[in-house]
């Protein structure tokens, strides 16, 4: 007997799902919390392990402030294969690095002030 491993879009979803909490700075615990869950099935989720039925991906992309379809990644495949891309490297991977997710932040707040004091000094 074989060990099932998570599949692919499974985990891809859980890695979303994961990248969003973070960026709003919930806890599994909190996300979990308002989907009725506990936390380490979010967990579960975020790893691939369990898959998210179409009613909780629903709840979940509510609570994350966000369309359901960018859970699926919808927009992240358009025109990947019509291109003659087949295994394109999600840039997901980049963002399931400890730390990234609030990188990202620091950069984006860091460019914010950039430009905020680029307006000021064209006055």
């Amino acid at each position: 007997m074989s060990v099932k491993s998570p599949d692919h879009i499974d985990v891809e979803v859980g890695q979303r799902i994961r990248i969003q909490r973070n960026a709003l700075g919930l806890s599994q615990t909190e996300l979990a919390d308002h989907l009725g869950v506990t936390f380490q099935q979010v967990q579960k989720y975020e790893k691939g392990v369990n898959r998210v039925g179409a009613g909780r991906l629903t709840k979940i992309a509510k609570v994350l402030r966000l369309p359901v379809t960018n859970l699926l990644g919808v927009h992240d495949s358009f025109g990947a294969e019509g291109k003659g891309q087949k295994d394109v490297s999600s840039p997901l991977k980049l963002l399931t690095v400890p730390g990234a997710v609030r990188l990202f932040a620091r950069l984006r707040s860091a460019h914010g002030r950039q430009n905020a004091s680029f307006h000021r000094a064209d006055r």
